[in-house]
């Protein structure tokens, strides 16, 4: 009989109880029902804080995730960029993570290197500093040269990636504790079911355990740079294949200013304000025209040249965007951009992975409040941080569930925008924005974008052709069988609205609203209850209406014995 979850990692489970509870959070895993975990005296009552420990906030986490090795930081650093998640207060903290982890010894990392390569590291390199450049929570990373007689004969330069030993195993440990964790608090308190937590647990273990593997950063790095191939704003660093492994990777080592050293640059005479504009239009370019983008893209992953060349590393975190992320996000961009609350309320609706809204009237009431912040400002002068903290702040109190490459596409809007500003007082990220928002409103009305979605309606057009004539039809029986009263209800066209909607022909629906109150209206104020009907309504319902309609089914129709 195989040994439980509990069993087979009794003493992490004990030494993770212990951390959290000396920093005043063992609320934790006495949420989740293992307040038995905690060492003997120490749940408290009710499984709470320990007796004199400091009370648990933002501080305490992140000192409590340090404390608890690579995964957990990893965690952090993760829930860092998930601002629909996080509050504010706990991403600023977290974030802290992304530079905080020590060193281990250097034989150890030579060791790495020797099983890897099956050479010493100071015979696969022509030098090898023992001294880490810098550490993270996997790995550290180390500047050396290579043996190719480059650069005056010394070698060329470059930063090997060395992965800690013994870092696979134990994060294998912790995801297994997580999951186990994450299902049974799921179990115990209902409201994490709102957020998914155990998908969440799933995704971060599917990132890590990407992150582990340096041959994939490696070919991370590759890509960036064929995307950006030929612009000379930007550089990427070179892979060097032949030394590097899944455990060991060798880069180009990339030298500059820190990005936000605003002393530095300018004493060295570079424009400060042209290098705001230009870090936006990188991570414009990778959101919207690759698709592909750098996931952590804090200032210490950039650096820049004495030329003004924005140099890029660090490519262990990337996401991607799909044809049906960027969709949401260009309808979430544009109910933005039109400061329309009921289009918003629904892009919000439409990307959280959540399901329905529980209160969709209170979520188009704080929608339109939201609105009202920025209603009447010029969208090049829109604070983008400001906005999407105000926004994030809807997502959660909704408990919406936003796809992870959305969250991080919004946090590195923010980070952009006060990057942007560090470089730039007067920095507007929308400035930088704006023309990709123009082109996806006009890449949504285009006609090709049209067909699209009559094609993916499929019956909905054929159906929504049948539908109009009956529906007046059922009108004019009404009309010839007697007087009656009129009351014009929105609720009652919203089916038949709805259908065009779907097709994705907003034209459409605003004809047959249009119609119909138009018609029914000329029907009310006319002297004889149902005198003159006819002319107005016909003339405007099936002329308007049913001549757009058939069009559109003919059209479904004959691409349908085409096939």
């Amino acid at each position: 009989m195989a040994p439980s979850p509990w069993t087979a990692h009794a003493r992490r489970y004990r030494e993770i109880a212990d951390v959290l509870a000396r920093h005043g959070l063992s609320q934790v895993l006495a949420a989740a029902g293992f307040a038995r975990l905690l060492p003997r005296g120490r749940a408290g009552v009710g499984g709470g804080p320990v007796p004199g420990a400091p009370v648990g906030g933002p501080v305490h986490v992140r000192l409590a995730l340090e404390e608890l090795g690579p995964t957990f930081m990893k965690l952090g650093q993760i829930l860092s960029t998930r601002p629909d998640l996080v509050p504010e207060a706990y991403q600023l903290e977290l974030a802290k993570l992304q530079d905080a982890a020590p060193p281990v010894a250097a034989e150890a990392i030579r060791a790495v290197v020797r099983e890897e390569l099956g050479e010493d590291a100071f015979s696969a390199f022509a030098e090898f500093d023992d001294v880490p450049l810098a550490s993270a929570s996997i790995g550290q990373v180390h500047l050396a040269r290579l043996a190719d007689g480059d650069e005056d004969g010394a070698g060329t330069r470059v930063v090997v990636k060395v992965r800690k030993p013994g870092a696979v195993e134990r994060i294998r440990e912790d995801l297994e504790i997580l999951r186990n964790v994450a299902a049974s608090a799921s179990r115990a308190w209902s409201v994490l079911d709102d957020y998914n937590v155990v998908g969440l647990v799933e995704e971060f273990s599917r990132t890590l355990t990407k992150e582990l593997d340096y041959l994939e950063e490696g070919r991370n790095a590759e890509r960036f740079a064929a995307n950006f191939a030929g612009d000379e704003r930007y550089r990427f660093p070179r892979v060097f294949w032949h030394t590097t492994t899944s455990r060991v990777l060798t880069l180009e080592y990339m030298e500059g200013l820190k990005i936000n050293d605003v002393a530095a640059l300018d004493a060295a005479g570079l424009d400060r304000r042209a290098l705001a504009d230009r870090a936006a239009a990188a991570l414009a370019q990778m959101i919207f025209d690759d698709g592909f983008f750098h996931a952590d893209p804090h200032p210490g992953n950039m650096f820049v040249e004495p030329s003004g060349r924005i140099s890029v590393i660090d490519f262990g975190m990337v996401g991607e965007i799909d044809d049906r992320l960027r969709g949401d996000l260009g309808h979430l961009l544009i109910a933005l951009a039109r400061k329309d609350p009921r289009r918003l309320a629904r892009a919000l609706e439409t990307m959280s992975l959540g399901g329905a809204v529980a209160d969709r009237a209170r979520l188009a009431a704080d929608v339109a409040e939201f609105i009202q912040l920025y209603d009447g400002v010029d969208l090049s002068d829109v604070n983008v941080a400001r906005l999407a903290q105000r926004l994030l702040g809807v997502v959660r109190n909704h408990r919406l569930l936003m796809p992870a490459e959305a969250a991080i596409i919004i946090k590195m809007l923010v980070m952009a925008e006060g990057l942007g500003r560090v470089l730039d007082p007067g920095f507007r990220l929308s400035r930088v924005l704006e023309p990709y928002v123009r082109r996806l409103l006009l890449e949504q009305y285009s006609p090709a974008a049209i067909v699209r979605g009559l094609k993916a309606a499929g019956l909905t057009a054929l159906d929504l052709a049948t539908d109009v004539p009956d529906l007046i039809d059922n009108l004019s029986r009404m009309l010839d069988a007697g007087g009656f009263e009129v009351h014009l209800r929105a609720a009652e066209l919203e089916p038949l609205v709805a259908r065009a909607e779907r097709i994705g022909n907003k034209v459409l629906a605003g004809v047959i609203a249009a119609a119909f109150i138009r018609g029914v209206g000329e029907v009310v104020s006319s002297d004889k209850r149902w005198r003159g009907w006819r002319e107005p309504l016909v003339r405007t319902g099936l002329a308007g209406l049913s001549g757009l309609t058939g069009y559109l089914a003919v059209t479904t129709l004959g691409r349908r014995r085409r096939r």
